[in-house]
């Protein structure tokens, strides 16, 4: 990680970076179903979701967008603001789950700043654009705009 100032992150919108990349296994799926109480055949059931056109099962829509700490914890050049105390969650302006996560595949993030605001003394907001890639798929499978909130 590098620490920089808030006036070199704000010189950074418009820059992108990129994350390892993870597979998404049976077991996180499964535990992710526990978790939610989401236990839609096509989550959890590798014989029923071999039977519709996914071909097998699939991730939640909301695992792969939680996947995005995670994620972003592994881009080895994100940047750490000075002073930063923390960083909450604040929302999304838009989220779109593009293509289904097969069990098995491997997805990376790519995230791009979008803006960086002061809204008091002290606290930014970050905007980020935030994508998933799934390996050897061309359409992604989803794009969020997410916004963070920074305290100085």
């Amino acid at each position: 990680m590098t620490t920089i100032t808030v006036a070199a992150m704000q010189d950074r919108i418009g820059t992108e970076t990129v994350s390892d990349w993870i597979t998404v296994t049976q077991a996180m799926i499964d535990r992710f179903a526990e978790a939610t109480g989401d236990y839609q055949f096509i989550h959890v059931d590798p014989v029923l979701a071999a039977q519709t056109p996914f071909g097998g099962t699939i991730a939640h829509g909301f695992l792969t967008l939680s996947l995005m700490p995670q994620l972003a914890a592994s881009v080895a050049d994100a940047p750490v603001i000075e002073g930063m105390r923390m960083a909450v969650n604040y929302g999304g302006n838009a989220v779109r789950f593009i293509t289904p996560v097969p069990a098995g595949a491997r997805v990376r993030g790519r995230f791009k700043l979008a803006a960086f605001d002061e809204k008091k003394p002290r606290q930014y907001q970050q905007i980020t654009d935030f994508t998933v890639e799934i390996e050897g798929t061309d359409k992604p499978a989803l794009v969020a705009q997410w916004i963070t909130l920074i305290y100085l």
